[in-house]
C-alpha cells in the first residue's frame, strides 16, 4: 500500500490567522492530518479557545498571540513554534485585513499602511524567520494566502489588491531563492470564501454577499475547508514538483 501523502504525521505546522476562516479551517486540517500545530493570531481569546477545542479532542496544539506586522512577534512567534515541537516543517502564513473601501484619490496613509503592513510585510516578516528554520532544517513548505485579487483591478481596494500583487510576487522570488535548499514556497488565490472579511466588502449586506455569490460560476462562495485541503496538498509530498505557483481556487471566478 502506498503512503497516504496528506499524512502529516511527525510533522509541524504553523499557521497565522488562524482564530478563524481558512487559518482555523487549516489548522484544523493539519491537525486532523496528524501534524503538531501552532495557531497564530493577534486575537488572543479567540485563537487560545479554538486550539483548547482542538487540545480536548487529542490533537497536538499550542497558541501564539501574534501580530504579523509587528516583525519582533513574527521572530518569537518562530522561535516558540521551534522550542515548543523542534522544528517546523509547513507554514500557511494566512493573516490578513480588508481594506477601508475609498478610491484611491479618498483613502488615506493609515489605512494603507494597516494593510500594507499585515497583509505584505507580516507575509515577507514570516516567510524571512520560517524560512530561516526550514534552511536550518534542509527542508520545509510554505503557502501565502494571496488572492484572485492577485490577478485583477478592484475599484475601492487599492491597498488590498496591491498588498495581494506582492504576496504573488514575494512567494515566486521565496521559490527560486529556497528551491535548492529543498524548500518549497507557493500560493493560493482563494475567490471569494465564505469567511468574515469577504462580508466585510459588502459592509453586512446579505442579499449583496448571496447575489455576489450567485454570480460564481459554480454558483456559490467557497468554504474555508475547500481552501485548507489545498494548502495542505502543496505543503505535501504529493506537490513535491510544484514551486512558485500561485494557485487559484475560485470557483471559476477568473474563467469568465
Amino acid at each position: 500500500m502506498k503512503n497516504n501523502p496528506l499524512d502529516f504525521t511527525g510533522k509541524v505546522a504553523l499557521v497565522t490567522g488562524a482564530a478563524s476562516g481558512m487559518g482555523l479551517a487549516t489548522a484544523q486540517a493539519f491537525a486532523e492530518a496528524g501534524a503538531a500545530v501552532v495557531l497564530a493570531d493577534f486575537r488572543e481569546d479567540v485563537v487560545n479557545a479554538e486550539t483548547q477545542k482542538l487540545a480536548a479532542t487529542g490533537h497536538k496544539v499550542i497558541a501564539i498571540r501574534c501580530d504579523v506586522s509587528d516583525e519582533a512577534q513574527v521572530e518569537q512567534m518562530v522561535e516558540r513554534t521551534v522550542g515548543e515541537f523542534g522544528q517546523l516543517d509547513a507554514a500557511f502564513n494566512n493573516a490578513g485585513v480588508m481594506a477601508c473601501i475609498a478610491p484611491i484619490g479618498e483613502s488615506s496613509r493609515e489605512d494603507w499602511d494597516r494593510v500594507i503592513g499585515i497583509n505584505l510585510r507580516g507575509v515577507w516578516s514570516s516567510m524571512k524567520y520560517e524560512l530561516r528554520q526550514m534552511q536550518r532544517q534542509g527542508s520545509g513548505a510554505i503557502v501565502n494566502n494571496a488572492s484572485v485579487g492577485a490577478l485583477t483591478g478592484n475599484p475601492g481596494i487599492a491597498s488590498y489588491i496591491a498588498s495581494k500583487h506582492g504576496v504573488v510576487g514575494l512567494t515566486r522570488t521565496a521559490a527560486l531563492e529556497y528551491i535548492q535548499h529543498g524548500i518549497r514556497v507557493n500560493a493560493v488565490n482563494p475567490g471569494l470564501i465564505d469567511t468574515q472579511i469577504a462580508r466585510d466588502v459588502v459592509a453586512g449586506n446579505e442579499s449583496a454577499y448571496d447575489e455576489i455569490a450567485k454570480n460564481v460560476p459554480i454558483r456559490r462562495a467557497g468554504r474555508p475547508e475547500e481552501i485548507a485541503s489545498v494548502v495542505l496538498w502543496l505543503c505535501s509530498p504529493g506537490a513535491s514538483y510544484v514551486v512558485g505557483h500561485a494557485l487559484t481556487v475560485d470557483g471559476g471566478m477568473t474563467v469568465v
